[in-house]
């Protein structure tokens, strides 16, 4: 009997110290759900973030006035032929100049509506590793993936829309008939009528523009998190950079 006793509280020691391990285990695993996220959670709000900015990017780029409404990437004489824009202008070809302006906004505007399957396509590539870095990042790390990711597509996709467009809407006319007027000046230095390269990459700039522009606003921003899993995975990162 003296036996039994004995053993007995030595077996409620052991469930005492089990229980104990099995609470600090559930306890833990409660840490981990509330606390950090996990690396597929990370993964999982970077997608949703990414791809609310790149849909809000390429729909307000790809409306009528996108780029030719937007100081910051409005299309322009291309660099080399500013000079004649100047000298045409200075001989009343305004309205000649201000049609080869708003016919390169246009071409970008229709290059814009081709991004968003290449940048979706992007997003589902994306690695918890790189979901990680994204988000722990630069300011500026989803932009610089997608650059590195989608740019060379994006090119191949644009260039034949711009030539299509600018064919359409007239600038290949109009840009053609500013350069043959400027080339008639005496002693100017004859320019190239080519378009569709520079309208190219001025509608890629223009687009990586706007997607920083969005990313810094999910960034630091928090009414721009629109889903529970964006605002908790962010929020553990502003913690973390806080802390950093």
């Amino acid at each position: 009997m003296k036996k039994v006793l004995l053993i007995i509280p030595a077996l409620i020691g052991m469930f005492i110290i089990s229980g104990c391990d099995t609470l600090n285990q559930v306890a833990q695993t409660a840490g981990q759900t509330i606390g950090n996220p996990s690396a597929f959670e990370i993964a999982s709000a970077l997608k949703q973030a990414l791809e609310q900015g790149t849909t809000k990017s390429a729909n307000e780029l790809s409306a009528q006035n996108g780029f030719f409404d937007n100081a910051l990437i409005k299309l322009v004489f291309p660099p080399e032929a500013q000079k004649a824009e100047k000298t045409l202008r200075s001989i009343g070809l305004n309205s000649l100049c201000d049609n080869v302006i708003l016919s390169l906004n246009r071409a970008a505007e229709d290059a814009a509506k081709e991004a968003k399957p290449i940048f979706i396509n992007s997003i589902k590539q994306l690695t918890l590793q790189d979901a990680t870095n994204i988000l722990l990042g630069d300011k500026d790390a989803a932009t610089q993936y997608f650059k590195r990711t989608t740019i060379n597509q994006l090119a191949a996709k644009f260039k034949p829309v711009i030539q299509n467009s600018l064919t359409k809407v007239g600038a290949t006319r109009y840009y053609g008939d500013a350069v043959t007027a400027y080339n008639k000046v005496p002693l100017v230095t004859k320019i190239n009528p080519d378009l569709s390269d520079y309208v190219t990459q001025k509608a890629i700039e223009g687009l990586f523009v706007e997607i920083a522009k969005e990313e810094l606003n999910i960034r630091q921003n928090l009414s721009a998190r629109s889903t529970t899993l964006m605002q908790r995975v962010f929020g553990y990162a502003d913690t973390r950079k806080a802390k950093g």
